[in-house]
């Protein structure tokens, strides 16, 4: 069957059971045992908890455990649950049934529609957007406009959505000027109805303006029909909700301890760690880690995007470097929610001055005065490294619109690297379809000596085992073991005895070829008695030309992800974003600074 060949190929096989609403609750149930009986595969329960008591809840519990008859019951999830009795009486439920019980809150938020939810159920057509962000905006209250416009406005709510007819050009005026004060709410879209057309002078307000603040929909229907329709608006889910599926990602985190289903999963022989579990893992721990990362460059629109989404999924707290007003206007205009962030304005007169105080203990032994202290915190980047060394932020994120030098530069001045490294240097990981490998040095230093490389391959090996890589490092080089000759393979022997002698725990071999190094066939022809060699997954490149290269051949050949690049050696977390980064590149990256953080602080 089907299933059959799924499991000889995956670690696990989730099944999604019967819902149909042609059949009846316990007939779906009956068949979803069935199912379970003859595949001989564990069984989830989940129960709807909403508005009910306790004792309707362990009753349900109770009738649906007695239908299962001799089908294993993995875990029970109790959803939507209300009361905070309930919430702490998962243990309980636990003992007396002797199975795995979450229980996870209702979220007001996650049952309310989103434009697009909106626009799908009145079937209007989209005059204007700006922003795909603007589509996924959570309503919170749908109004007819129907008085003068100066009444109106007291009525309007942030979120709202403004049903008003064609004519009434002063309502989408008075709408759309609201938005730009703070005296009013600002509505998430406006659906103009009625047979009339739209006046050419209003038209011409939206018309190629990315940045206009409100989503603009029209329909000819009348506005009590499409108030009608909006009211029974249903609140969906699909690949396009990212907005949401980020919320509820990390509402499910913060009532679900994963590492418990992980360790009951953990029956499988095989070892395998897809990208997507491999993100899911780093996102868990950093929401554990509950550190605070400052991001600098609040200007950058991927930057409040991203924010937005580490703080929905509760991977970290974020604090923005800019002005308040003017960031909450930008993510207006974004259609993003960031109300949780932390804004800090990096020209606070105080902290300026704490801050050029504190660089002028640190650095006036190389001649720096006062002044040049006071005139360097005025940039983002010294600024935000101070805040970390001053404990007012766990680790620092830039590079989106700053060069790495700009990065990396204020944090060696500032704190330097940790005790036995001289060097600062960068890991990528590179997440292939079954396993993630580290790749160093592929971003920072350009042509490393044999004692730099050492402790470039210590350091990549305490970054993997900070992410539960066991690392198994290889010194990567054009021969395999005592083969070679030749200036390039001698820099790598000498750098791998430093390496031995640095941390003698580590299995740590060079020099490898690529090929010996991953591919146990190779290995047992070139290096039989090794102990790294076919098993390897930290890569040590003998200089940047070598390493860069290889990182984005492997990348763009075999559609690996990479992620990167990380920091590594400084006495704090700090991490270089890359130019061209996306949305996602800062999420991962920002949790992957939170664990550091925490592995720094230890």
């Amino acid at each position: 069957s089907d299933y059959e060949r799924l499991k000889d190929d995956y670690d696990f096989v989730l099944c999604l059971g019967l819902n149909s609403s042609l059949l009846t609750e316990i007939l779906q149930k009956d068949l979803n045992i069935e199912i379970a009986k003859n595949i001989s595969t564990p069984i989830v329960g989940i129960v709807n908890g909403f508005g009910k008591s306790i004792e309707e809840i362990e009753e349900e519990i109770k009738i649906w455990l007695n239908s299962l008859q001799s089908v294993e019951v993995f875990a029970i999830f109790l959803n939507q649950v209300d009361s905070d009795t309930i919430l702490c009486h998962a243990e309980s439920i636990e003992e007396r049934y002797d199975t795995i019980c979450f229980t996870i809150a209702y979220s007001e938020e996650l049952r309310q529609p989103v434009v697009m939810d909106i626009i799908n159920a009145t079937q209007a057509n989209i005059l204007h957007y700006g922003k795909d962000s603007k589509l996924q905006q959570t309503i919170s209250g749908i109004k007819v406009a129907a008085m003068r416009a100066e009444n109106f406005l007291e009525h309007l709510k942030d979120g709202d959505v403004v049903i008003t007819p064609a004519d009434r050009s002063d309502i989408l005026l008075a709408v759309l000027s609201a938005s730009h004060s703070d005296s009013f709410g600002t509505a998430s879209m406006m659906i103009i109805g009625g047979e009339m057309e739209i006046a050419d002078s209003i038209v011409k307000l939206y018309q190629n303006d990315t940045n206009f603040p409100i989503v603009i929909a029209r329909t000819k229907e009348d506005t009590i029909t499409i108030s009608q329709k909006a009211t029974s608006a249903i609140a969906d889910l699909t690949p396009k909700h990212t907005r949401k599926l980020n919320a509820i990602l990390g509402h499910f985190d913060r009532f679900v301890d994963s590492s418990i289903i992980e360790n009951s999963l953990k029956k499988s022989l095989k070892s395998i760690t897809t990208p997507v579990m491999f993100l899911h893992k780093i996102f868990s721990r950093a929401s554990k880690a509950n550190k605070r990362i400052v991001l600098p460059e609040s200007k950058d629109d991927r930057i409040l995007q991203a924010t937005e989404i580490i703080l929905k999924r509760g991977i970290a707290d974020i604090t923005l470097l800019g002005d308040r007003d003017e960031i909450h206007r930008r993510a207006q205009h974004l259609g993003i929610d960031i109300k949780d962030a932390q804004i800090l304005n990096p020209d606070n007169p105080e902290l300026i001055e704490k801050f050029a105080q504190e660089f002028y203990k640190i650095r006036s032994h190389k001649g720096i005065s006062i002044d040049e202290a006071r005139d360097t915190m005025k940039s983002l980047s010294y600024f935000a490294t101070m805040m970390v060394n001053q404990g007012l932020a766990d680790a620092m994120v830039s590079g989106a619109t700053h060069t790495t030098r700009e990065t990396v530069r204020p944090a060696l001045q500032i704190f330097g690297t940790k005790d036995g490294i001289d060097i600062v240097s960068s890991i990528f990981f590179i997440c292939l379809d079954t396993k993630v490998l580290v790749y160093g040095d592929c971003a920072i230093v350009v042509n490393p000596d044999a004692k730099e490389l050492a402790q470039i391959a210590v350091s990549s090996a305490e970054t993997a085992s900070a992410f539960g890589i066991e690392p198994k490092v290889a010194l990567l080089s054009y021969s395999s073991g005592d083969s070679g000759v030749g200036e390039e393979v001698e820099k790598v022997r000498t750098a791998t005895k430093l390496a031995q002698k640095l941390r003698p725990d580590i299995p740590i071999e060079g020099p490898l070829q690529y090929d010996a190094a991953i591919d146990e066939s190779v290995a047992r022809l070139k290096m039989p008695n090794s102990k790294v060699a076919g098993k390897a997954n930290v890569f040590i490149f003998p200089d940047l030309n070598t390493g860069n290269n290889t990182y984005k051949a492997v990348q763009r050949s075999t559609s690996a992800i990479a992620i990167g690049p990380i920091l590594q050696g400084l006495k704090r977390a700090v991490n270089d974003l890359s130019r061209g980064c996306t949305v996602d590149d800062i999420v991962s990256t920002v949790a992957i600074t939170a664990i550091q953080a925490e592995q720094l602080a230890l």
